[in-house]
């Protein structure tokens, strides 16, 4: 499916009931922050050789494990772990966007931003209904702003489509 068409083909599955974008963002921030304390509990553990953590981690592995199957429902291939990594990779160049806004390092923390929310966008081309698999494979970078590659315009469909502000 076209990137152009990704956004009709979602919008018609909207409009019969069958895709929730709002709680599956907010269900995938959920899941990227579970992520973010799996790691911080194998961090802690390792710092302070404190076996309180292991416990802790294991739980919220399992927690993870569990909602990440309410959004991944289609596990060919590795879109599971590609799934996990797209979130967490999504989380971590987040916090590195923030870390620079909070620097006053302006233009890379919009770049950080912006890269989060291109991959952020694939994993839901991904984990969408009639998602963007098999578009073409031209993944060109982006040149001087000129040409789009397809990762930005997946981005560019998804902006379309998000309303984390709906009830």
């Amino acid at each position: 499916m076209k990137a152009e068409n990704f956004i009709k083909h979602v919008e018609e599955i909207k409009g019969k009931g069958q895709l929730d974008l709002s709680l599956g963002e907010d269900l995938s921030i959920g899941i990227m922050n579970l992520i973010s304390l799996e790691e911080h509990f194998l961090f802690s553990f390792v710092k302070t050789n404190n076996g309180q953590y292991l416990p802790m981690l294991e739980q919220t592995r399992e927690l993870r494990k569990r909602l990440l199957k309410k959004i991944v429902r289609d596990n060919k291939g590795e879109d599971w772990c590609i799934s996990k990594h797209l979130l967490a990779a999504t989380m971590r160049l987040t916090e590195v966007g923030t870390k620079y806004l909070h620097d006053g390092r302006q233009k890379e923390a919009e770049e950080m931003f912006i890269e989060a929310f291109n991959l952020y966008s694939l994993f839901w081309a991904i984990n969408s209904p009639g998602s963007i698999k098999n578009s073409g494979s031209e993944t060109r970078a982006v040149d001087s702003g000129t040409e789009k590659s397809k990762l930005s315009k997946i981005a560019e469909a998804f902006k379309k489509l998000i309303d984390c502000c709906k009830e």
